[in-house]
């Protein structure tokens, strides 16, 4: 079967949302890039104008272009373990390496996690969400409530769960993303994770949390976390990214006016994880 191959160049706010409208086209695989996302659709199945209408429908709101290539036929599954490379990461006192179910253990590493994602998003290899679970390593996890916030393939969720935490929530708004987050959950033996289809506004305001994991980007943090903070217990942390260096004082700023103090942040390749920490009210 030969593959077409679009190449879309947009903002990184907007490349989770595309994912979403080229799914409904049948786009069936899809590849983060620095300039945005390449997506991959059966030849027979690809509309062009189907295509333009998506583009022309975010054009008034963001920069975007696109490009289309055909592809000569190949064994897909080939190529993804081929480019698929384990990758391994570490924390103040622990280590992680995160693979896809094909490669074989490490028993050097503390922590060891398999990945096998849909649409190739939250394997770790990007630095958001390298990032993120370098400052989870860092984290006293154990016996903690933990949530899960935009939750992709799982891999926060399943690392807090590894660690020993108590209970797990987390949530996506793509029902591909809440499938793979709990087939994933069941290859590293957490059942324990509940993960759902929805917003945060889903999560009852009366529980409370230790521990918040939010990789989504800047404008769903500047809009959320006023609500994951009401969900926070005293001293519990928020650990944020998903966006670039130079919008993390317009994050910080959010989080101070939400009552949030930061404690550390990571910064890689222009993008940033910020760790927060909720002051307990004397």
């Amino acid at each position: 079967m030969n593959y077409t191959e679009v190449q879309v160049t947009v903002a990184p706010d907007y490349a989770d949302i595309l994912t979403a409208e080229l799914a409904e086209l049948g786009f069936d695989s899809f590849v983060e890039t620095d300039e945005g996302l390449t997506a991959y659709i059966p030849e027979a199945d690809f509309q062009s104008d189907a295509l333009q209408e998506v583009i022309d429908k975010y054009a008034g709101q963001t920069a975007i272009a696109y490009k289309v290539a055909s592809l000569e036929k190949r064994n897909w599954n080939e190529e993804w373990e081929r480019s698929y490379q384990p990758i391994e990461v570490t924390g103040t006192s622990r280590t992680a390496r995160v693979r896809a179910s094909f490669h074989e253990p490490d028993p050097r590493f503390d922590y060891d996690i398999v990945i096998n994602p849909k649409m190739s998003f939250g394997t770790g290899h990007h630095e958001t969400t390298a990032m993120m679970l370098e400052h989870q390593l860092g984290l006293e996890t154990a016996g903690k409530a933990v949530l899960d916030v935009g939750s992709g393939t799982g891999i926060l969720a399943i690392l807090s769960a590894l660690q020993g935490a108590r209970r797990l929530v987390a949530f996506d708004v793509e029902d591909w993303a809440v499938e793979n987050a709990r087939e994933n959950a069941g290859l590293n033996g957490c059942p324990q994770i509940e993960v759902f289809q929805g917003m945060i506004d889903a999560v009852s305001p009366e529980e409370r949390f230790d521990i918040v994991l939010a990789n989504i980007n800047r404008n769903v943090l500047l809009q959320d976390i006023p609500a994951y903070v009401q969900r926070m217990a005293p001293d519990a942390v928020l650990l944020v990214s998903g966006f670039y260096e130079f919008d993390a004082p317009d994050i910080e700023q959010k989080a101070s006016e939400s009552g949030l103090r930061p404690q550390s942040r990571l910064t890689r390749n222009n993008w940033a994880s910020i760790l927060f920490v909720k002051d307990n009210p004397q």
